[in-house]
């Protein structure tokens, strides 16, 4: 069994630092094995404009490397989020999986990315050059991530319920507005690739967005188990991995394709 924390965080700085201190305090006394963050979580929103700032990216890319240290304040096995990061000149949003004894370790960078506006992404940052959704091993848990946006492709959920995840990671920036459309995808991502479903989001508002929240904890069968809510910013519950290994047997995760 293991011990599944999801979050909803605010997008300022001076909010965050007083809802990480909640969250310490949370993962202690929950006894968490994994906690999930969302979306690029320690500055921000950066993509609410068409006007790319390279200053302001490098500002993201450092307050994540800050954070970064002191996640291992943090009684968890596995922290999961994204942050942005700068490769040969390109800049990315990269899933990553922390622990303490080996820091933060790349999980997947985002392919999908939107292009509209308050979500400029695209003109922000680059995708992956191809679409590698490949799990990663963390200790006895097998982890896919799929970054906002990539939720909406199906097609790689089933290749993960091929590579036998236990856990399908959603880290997010979604709007209010958005929640039941999100929720709804998660719920057949969960029931598509057979495994856990979880999912973190910004919550608030800021940056001209009026943030979601609703972090939630989906299981195999599309059950909503978990959700946050801005009464509730973590929520904490126990999965069993051998029941996401069991669903691939089962309909529709069975059928031939």
């Amino acid at each position: 069994m293991k011990r599944i924390t999801v979050t909803q965080l605010p997008d300022t700085p001076e909010d965050l630092e007083a809802a990480f201190e909640h969250l310490f305090h949370h993962v202690r006394a929950e006894r968490s094995n994994v906690v999930l963050l969302p979306e690029m979580p320690f500055y921000p929103w950066i993509a609410n404009t068409q006007t790319v700032d390279p200053a302001r990216w490098q500002a993201a890319v450092d307050a994540h490397e800050e954070w970064m240290i002191r996640l291992a304040v943090l009684e968890a096995d596995l922290i999961l989020g994204t942050r942005p990061v700068v490769e040969n000149g390109n800049r990315h949003n990269d899933a990553f999986i922390y622990t303490k004894d080996k820091g933060a370790q790349f999980g997947h960078r985002k392919y999908y990315l939107p292009n509209e506006p308050l979500f400029w992404e695209a003109t922000w940052y680059q995708r992956a050059a191809h679409p590698n959704f490949q799990a990663v091993q963390a200790g006895d848990l097998k982890i896919g991530f799929m970054i906002c946006s990539d939720l909406w492709f199906g097609e790689h959920a089933r290749a993960y319920a091929r590579q036998g995840i236990h856990i399908l990671a959603n880290p997010r920036a979604t709007e209010s507005a958005s929640v039941d459309k999100w929720i709804a995808g998660g719920r057949t991502l969960a029931v598509m690739s057979g495994a856990y479903c979880i999912s973190a989001n910004r919550s608030g508002e800021s940056q001209g967005v009026h943030w979601g929240g609703a972090g939630w904890v989906i299981d195999p069968n599309g059950n909503v188990i978990a959700r946050t809510r801005d009464a509730e910013p973590f929520i904490t519950v126990e999965i069993d991995p051998a029941k996401a290994e069991a669903a691939k047997l089962t309909y529709p995760r069975d059928l031939r394709e």
